[in-house]
């Protein structure tokens, strides 16, 4: 486990959102592809918002489950670079649980994923790196 799961969360907030009864697999529990999917939608956020352009999702990696997350848990998704290439971008995402009656989050979920910026017709086009990101 990596240092940040004892101390909090770092890098950028790309998404927060609550677990839902809708969201969860025949055992109760928060169905990990929800887990799963709520990261991409913040990573692509903020890939999106590095590469200045459209981006898509070409690899999921690394993948580590550490602990479930249950109805009514706040989820928040966060984002840090890891590297930037000709046309691609891999982002660190860590998704944070805040459960009920509780005051500090926990780490749940973290894995790599690789973005591809794309021009309008889907195609892959490199990434400007000339000037900084724009901040939100």
């Amino acid at each position: 486990m990596n240092e940040q799961a004892t101390t909090g969360p770092s890098g950028d907030l790309c998404i927060r959102t609550l677990a839902m009864p809708a969201d969860t697999n025949a055992n109760g529990d928060i169905f990990g592809g929800w887990l799963l999917s709520q990261m991409d939608v913040g990573g692509g956020v903020f890939a999106s918002k590095v590469a200045r352009s459209r981006t898509v999702t070409v690899a999921i990696e690394a993948m580590n489950f550490r602990k479930a997350v249950y109805v009514g848990d706040l989820v928040s998704v966060y984002a840090n670079l890891v590297r930037v290439g000709r046309t691609s971008l891999t982002v660190h995402l860590e998704a944070w649980a805040l459960r009920r009656k509780e005051l500090h989050p926990f780490l749940v979920t973290d894995g790599n994923f690789t973005y591809v910026s794309i021009d309008d017709h889907g195609r892959p086009q490199p990434i400007q790196r000339n000037d900084p990101p724009i901040a939100t």
